[in-house]
């Protein structure tokens, strides 16, 4: 990670085992956000009215949701919180030594944050407060393209681009 200490650092021009490995790490997160978002599809759905039965109790197509007690919210938070903040931060690292302009780069990094506080503080408002928070919980779109963006855009620029010819 000492690269990064490098303002003009860019991933196309890392070695060849670095690339090897920020690539293996950037396919097992893809692997596992695309793991997370089928399970999200199969257990909420992304309809306003699953959402608001997922968190609320309440039947659907036949389907029996129980309303999501304190500390199932409490352990989801918990968990999304930690586990997310530290893939966050590693894919922003990854995605800032892109050669996208600022302006880019900060609209997929701020989107993506924002998208994931959005998300997480859905569930809660819609549990507590009201169901039409439930609106919030579908930014998870902004959050999944975000990841793709910094997913993808280094991958691209890691095997696609030529290397800088600084060297």
């Amino acid at each position: 990670m000492k690269n990064f200490v490098t303002p003009s650092f860019r991933l196309r021009d890392a070695s060849f085992e670095i690339r090897l490995v920020y690539t293996q790490f950037l396919l097992l997160i893809l692997g596992g956000l695309a793991t997370t978002w089928f399970f999200q599809f199969q257990r909420i759905g992304v309809s306003y009215e699953r959402i608001v039965a997922y968190y609320l109790g309440g039947e659907i197509g036949g389907q029996m949701f129980f309303a999501k007690n304190l500390n199932a919210l409490l352990e989801e938070t918990h968990f999304h919180a930690f586990s997310m903040s530290v893939v966050f931060l590693i894919l922003a690292h990854l995605f800032m030594a892109t050669s996208l302009s600022r302006g880019a780069k900060l609209f997929f990094i701020l989107t993506t944050f924002f998208s994931h506080v959005f998300d997480m503080g859905g569930s809660w408002l819609t549990r507590m407060l009201s169901p039409m928070f439930a609106y919030l919980i579908l930014s998870w779109v902004g959050l999944w393209l975000g990841y793709a963006g910094m997913i993808l855009v280094p991958l691209y620029e890691m095997w696609l681009t030529p290397k800088s010819k600084t060297e």
